[in-house]
């Protein structure tokens, strides 16, 4: 099993906590997390893809380990979380690499292949949505409403999101055994989210979540004109990002691999082996050296 290491850098006046593992001259896969968790929601995937990969995931500035400085001092929009990861990329050295992208990782990735698209060789997408298809309405529906009018009672509405009942059900839907989900997963998730001022970033970036829809059609013709190899492995039981996510990919990627698996939102929780599985898989199939 190979080493992980836990490492910060500071990026751009801010800490950012990563993992790492992996030779440093094999190709790079960034693993970027989503809500409301961190590079922790990735710990078994690493050290399992790490003799193919030099596999590096980073915190998001406000989650996990990162710095989460108060809505006053930073943006908190997914352009400066993209622009934070920039940074971190540049500080590293890396310049090309496979993103790995779930939920909130998924409109920081498409930023970044938008801005450097020569530096993407490759996506994975575990339930990261990039189409209107992917959006399921009750899950949404409020967010779309806060970020058009972010009044009081809007924001209500929102604030049962970021509690420990909501945080545990993004782990437990569609989940045939939800024995299978190890507890500590959201109990870190919440511990880390109860650090002061994080609830007024995470609703900055509720309102600010429908700025990446409007990426979707640019992201879509990147991925016709450029040919990068993508796989989306995805929980098909999803009550956030829909099935429909998943097979959009093939309207501009027709030879994508589109694997839909009996979980939910955060599949590596019950799925890690045949994910790992895949990815190898898939890795081998493909045309490039991802």
């Amino acid at each position: 099993m190979s080493v992980v290491h836990h490492r910060t850098v500071h990026v751009n006046g801010q800490e950012v906590f990563y993992r790492e593992a992996g030779p440093r001259d094999a190709p790079v896969i960034l693993l970027l997390h989503g809500y409301p968790t961190s590079s922790y929601m990735f710990r078994h995937l690493i050290p399992a893809i790490a003799d193919q990969y030099r596999v590096i995931a980073p915190d998001h500035i406000g989650f996990g380990r990162s710095s989460a400085p108060s809505v006053e001092s930073f943006s908190y929009t997914f352009s400066s979380l993209a622009h934070v990861t920039e940074g971190f990329l540049s500080t590293l050295g890396i310049m090309k690499y496979t993103l790995y992208v779930h939920d909130y990782g998924a409109p920081i990735a498409w930023h970044l292949a938008l801005a450097h698209p020569e530096s993407i060789e490759g996506v994975i997408s575990q339930n990261g949505n990039a189409y209107e298809d992917g959006f399921v309405s009750k899950f949404w529906d409020p967010i779309w409403t806060y970020g058009g009018d972010p009044v009081a009672a809007n924001e209500s509405a929102l604030r049962p999101a970021l509690e420990r009942e909501a945080i545990e059900w993004q782990y437990t839907h569609g989940v045939p055994d939800a024995t299978t989900v190890d507890p500590d997963a959201w109990e870190h998730d919440i511990a880390l989210m109860a650090r002061p001022g994080v609830d007024r970033a995470q609703l900055a970036l509720f309102a600010d979540y429908a700025s990446n829809r409007v990426l979707y059609p640019l992201v879509h013709e990147w991925l016709r004109d450029s040919g990068v190899p993508v796989l989306a492995v995805w929980g098909k039981n999803d009550e956030i990002f829909g099935p429909a996510g998943a097979t959009a990919f093939r309207r501009d990627v027709p030879d994508a691999r589109i694997e839909l698996l009996d979980g939910g939102h955060f599949l590596l929780e019950s799925h890690l082996d045949v994910v790992v599985k895949i990815i190898r898989e898939w890795r081998a199939a493909s045309s490039v050296a991802v």
